[in-house]
């Protein structure tokens, strides 16, 4: 292990403009910092304060930022808290214990705990798909509803490095190459300052912090089964790092009631479903 970023210095000019980034948030916020077991977590709190809880959780080699394009949108209706995961590029601590070691699922609650929240929705994206998973199949009665945008941890996972890896050599013109086949082909333009914003923090992001290497944990159908909750999953048909038709297969056959979204020209990276999740949401957490 040596460090989440790829120089010393790195850590510091990344969160600075993490931090410049946070000041375009869309939607009144208060920051918060909750004591874990792995270290602080930094927390965004957003929308009214008596809402439906909602837990926004990142991917991998991202941050809080990753939701900045659609909390304006939730939190209209919801108690949003955007998390930055551990281990990621974030103002929490830089812990990044084994995936599998369980420590996940415990964390994530010591966090909630910290919130004052005793059950909440979750939605996750990719390496926070994976975490909305293994928290809900551990803890299940605490969680009112999951959304996932093409999670890990459900079908298998394929290997990008073979080329990846070249693209990665060739700077940020390669950088950008590898972000537009995530995309499923293409790079939609930025549809807001916010957005193109985040762009070029993530360029940032990609040339100086270490992602991780290690292959999620696969989910059992055992676990998977325990999923009683509402569960929206959104899927790229076009999806290079998992195989899509088989999180949607997995899914159909072990949780009851799963709804699905298959979008034929989508990758993995997947951006301006808020209004979709918001109505799942709605109708999910309505009384």
């Amino acid at each position: 292990m040596t460090g989440i970023w790829k120089r010393p210095s790195d850590g510091a000019t990344v969160l600075a403009r993490y931090r410049e980034l946070l000041r375009l948030w869309p939607a009144p916020s208060e920051h918060r910092t909750v004591a874990t077991s792995l270290g602080e977590t930094f927390v965004i709190a957003s929308g009214p304060a008596d809402g439906p809880a909602v837990l926004l959780l990142h991917g991998s080699a991202a941050n809080s930022a990753s939701w900045i394009g659609d909390v304006a949108h939730l939190a209209t209706s919801f108690r949003v808290f955007a998390v930055d995961m551990v281990g990621e590029p974030g103002l929490s601590a830089e812990s990044r214990p084994p995936l599998a070691s369980g420590v996940y699922a415990d964390w994530l609650g010591e966090v909630m705990s910290g919130l004052g929240l005793a059950h909440a929705a979750l939605v996750g994206i990719s390496l926070g798909g994976w975490l909305a998973l293994e928290y809900a199949t551990r803890r299940p009665e605490t969680v009112s509803a999951v959304v996932l945008l093409c999670p890990g941890g459900v079908g298998r996972h394929k290997n990008i490095l073979l080329w990846a890896l070249p693209l990665l050599l060739l700077g940020r013109w390669g950088r950008r190459k590898i972000m537009q086949r995530m995309a499923g082909g293409h790079l939609p333009p930025p549809a807001s300052p916010e957005a193109m914003a985040y762009g070029e923090f993530m360029d940032l992001t990609f040339a100086r912090f270490r992602p991780r290497t290690e292959v999620l944990p696969p989910f059992t159908d055992a676990q998977l089964q325990r999923l009683s909750m509402p569960l929206l999953a959104i899927l790229g048909a076009k999806d290079v790092m998992i195989d899509s038709n088989g999180v949607r297969e997995r899914l159909v056959r072990n949780v009851h009631g799963a709804k699905i979204i298959w979008l034929p020209d989508a990758g993995h990276l997947l951006v301006g479903h808020a209004a979709t999740i918001e109505g799942f949401l709605a109708g999910a957490l309505t009384p």
